[in-house]
């Protein structure tokens, strides 16, 4: 027998080149390709006569040859091969483009099954490249249910058939990590046959339950290994801080905070006293107040002794929080410094001979702060801003430059509750759920496109008061099929026909880090009226002269993101406003955008959009460093998470330790699961 750990190249069929094929959809061992799982299935178990053939409608049929085939040479590079096949309730002609071996394989006066749709009216019904297959022969395309797998370019849906075939034939499926008294309770398949079944069911109710397996053990996986961090991390200790008192902190802010930040501080000064590192999550709506709680647990880690780290996602947002906390923490005698990649060498060495000395006491960075040169001459506490942009392993690598330090995460995406114990399951919560007192509500309106000339015009007035526009598009590049704007394209056409008067910037993903750095740092210093831009300014841009975003295409947009994007304006003094435009006309989606127009909420608008769009929206493609399941869906299999987190729960009280044979495979799949969220965020 193979290993799961061979690589593919040892099945036949697969040389290099076809390798390579594979590679593009992370395929490399024979346990990557039984764990590529097919996206849905089209059922081919039933025979339908010829007469009953649906226009357009694939369907399998059986079918006598009518005829010898025949081929024609049309042109160069096209030739036509037609045959006629007919059983007890009518005739049927079928074409083949340069399939000259149809020639060899249908026989006159045998019998095939056959797979395809016709077309044509009812007196010429016809059908083209129908696949088929021998009476006698083993089912593989037709009879069976049959798996419809992700592919890439070049390499087809047979191939893959044929390539898992010959794995599950050679060796044994993933080893069982389910208990057997937990697959009893709750219904769940054996591996062995729920891994074959995912691939070669034989029906549809059986390709169900194994699927419910395979969402149920990766959730199984993910939570017991949320589980077993939870578990470490309460036998790690950590010296309890003895000074908490921070009167003088509060001393020298120049407005009090709200009562939910004064409450996430006290769990955080809590989590000081207990003698174990600290884990928390600090979840706020945009303006909540997050960086002010930051400032309070550093500086209790300062007058503890020990230094304290911020990590943010972009060189801005580090700059931005390095101005801010500098300020305020330098009326405590707190020396903060700043440490980034863009900085010349002979700076960075500066900077760090202060870290490692302790001279420096809170440090804001980017992910220069994980480097080896990097050395902490004594860590307390690692902060990281905007948690959904670093992974596990990223906030693990700056806690291993101290001894077990206090960990706490920062996110601006409000997320139900139930998700947040989901997506942060090995952290404790803290919510920010009021705004500080005086800071206006942005204004949020939906129009259509016939409001274009008022458009135009208010970003004109608000550019004449002095004040900076930002223009959000859904893609970088223009895309006749999906007509949408593009922020490429309706950069040129606002400088050149639009505003030609005016200071138009551009910002997308695309561009290189460097370049969006300088184009944001540019904005926000005033050199330029207008930005037009894609997501990518979504998180961490603060330009408090900004006062009016336009969204265009804002259906394209979940609920959560758009919220997210309004927080970029509303951070000054000055009356600001959001304008949503969509040329959508479908009652759901503008419900969904008219409930964006009447709360600012972004708890409301999560639970909101949690009820429409399900739990995808908030965790977006790269799952925000959730591992990357390869069959459980978050939009829609939230009840067996649930029954999978109850089982792993039970599971770890019960056996956690132990040496059962269910253990050790737990433990290793866990250390795949994680490894390969690390690579999604990376």
């Amino acid at each position: 027998m193979a290993r799961l750990t061979d690589p593919i190249t040892i099945l036949k069929g697969i040389g290099p080149a076809k390798a390579k094929q594979f590679a593009n959809l992370n395929i490399f061992t024979l346990r990557d390709l039984i764990c590529h799982f097919p996206r849905g299935y089209e059922d081919r178990t039933s025979l339908v006569p010829i007469e009953k053939l649906e226009p357009d409608k694939p369907a399998c049929f059986r079918a006598m040859v009518m005829n010898t085939p025949r081929t024609a040479h049309i042109r160069k590079g096209l030739d036509l091969t037609r045959v006629q096949v007919a059983d007890h309730s009518a005739r049927l002609t079928l074409t083949f483009f340069n399939s000259k071996y149809v020639s060899e394989q249908l026989q006159y006066g045998k019998e095939y099954i056959f797979y395809g749709a016709v077309s044509g009216d009812f007196i010429g019904y016809n059908m083209t490249n129908p696949t088929f297959e021998a009476l006698d022969s083993a089912p593989v395309t037709t009879r069976r249910i049959l798996p419809v797998y992700p592919l890439t370019a070049g390499l087809s849906n047979a191939a893959m058939l044929r390539a898992v075939r010959q794995a599950l034939a050679v060796c044994d499926p993933p080893a069982e990590i389910l208990p057997e008294e937990v697959r009893e309770k709750y219904g769940i398949l054996p591996a062995e046959r729920a891994y074959t079944a995912i691939h070669e069911p034989s029906s549809m109710a059986e390709a169900e339950l194994a699927k419910k397996r395979l969402i149920f053990e990766e959730f199984f996986v993910f939570s017991a290994g949320l589980a077993l961090m939870r578990t470490a991390r309460a036998e790690k200790k950590a010296e309890p801080y003895g000074k908490t008192d921070l009167e003088a902190f509060y001393k020298v802010l120049p407005f009090s905070l709200t009562g939910a930040q004064r409450r996430a501080v006290e769990e955080i000064l809590a989590d000081f006293r207990k003698g174990a590192p600290m884990n928390r999550l600090v979840q706020g709506d945009v303006g909540s107040g997050k960086t002010m709680v930051a400032a309070a647990a550093a500086y209790c880690t300062v007058i503890n002794g020990k230094q304290a780290a911020l990590m943010a996602p972009t060189e801005i947002l580090a700059e931005q929080h390095y101005a801010s906390l500098g300020r305020l923490l330098s009326r405590l005698d707190i020396r903060t410094e700043l440490l980034t990649g863009s900085m010349t060498p002979k700076e960075k060495k500066l900077v760090r001979e202060r870290i490692a000395s302790g001279e420096a006491q809170l440090i804001v960075g980017t992910h220069a702060l994980l480097t080896d040169a990097t050395q902490f001459s004594d860590l307390g506490l690692v902060i990281t801003d905007e948690q959904h942009r670093f992974g596990v392993g990223q906030r693990a690598k700056l806690s291993a430059k101290g001894k077990d330090p206090h960990l706490l995460v920062m996110s601006a995406t409000p997320i139900p509750r139930t998700l947040a114990l989901l997506m942060y399951g090995d952290l404790e919560v803290s919510i920010l759920d009021e705004l500080p007192p005086g800071r206006e509500a942005v204004d949020t309106f939906l129009v259509g496109e016939s409001y274009r000339p008022r458009i135009n015009a208010f970003i004109r007035k608000q550019v004449a008061e002095g004040h900076q526009c930002f223009v959000v598009c859904p893609a970088v590049e223009e895309n006749e099929e999906l007509g949408i704007k593009a922020a490429t394209v309706w950069a040129e056409t606002l400088q050149q026909t639009v505003f030609p008067d005016l200071r138009i910037a551009l910002l997308h993903g695309q561009m290189k880090g460097a370049e969006k750095e300088a184009a944001m740092a540019a904005f926000a210093r005033g050199e330029a009226d207008v930005m037009v831009a894609t997501t990518v300014i979504e998180v961490g841009v603060d330009v408090p002269n900004a006062t009016l975003m336009v969204i265009e295409d804002a259906d394209r947009f979940g609920l959560s993101q758009l919220h997210q994007l309004r927080g970029r304006v509303g951070r000054g003094a000055a009356k600001s406003y959001c304008i949503l435009t969509s040329r959508n006309k479908n009652t759901e989606t503008l419900q969904r955008l008219k409930a964006l127009c009447k709360t600012t909420d972004g708890f409301k608008i999560a639970e909101e959009d949690l009820k429409l769009r399900g739990p995808g929206d908030f965790f977006g493609s790269r799952q925000s460093g959730l591992p990357a399941f390869r069959v459980a869906d978050l939009s829609f299999d939230l009840a067996t998470l649930k029954e999978a987190q109850q089982a792993s729960s039970e599971w770890i009280d019960a056996y956690g330790a132990s040496d059962l044979p269910e253990a050790k495979a737990l433990r290793e799949r866990i250390g795949d699961l994680f490894q390969r969220a690390e690579g999604t965020m990376n």
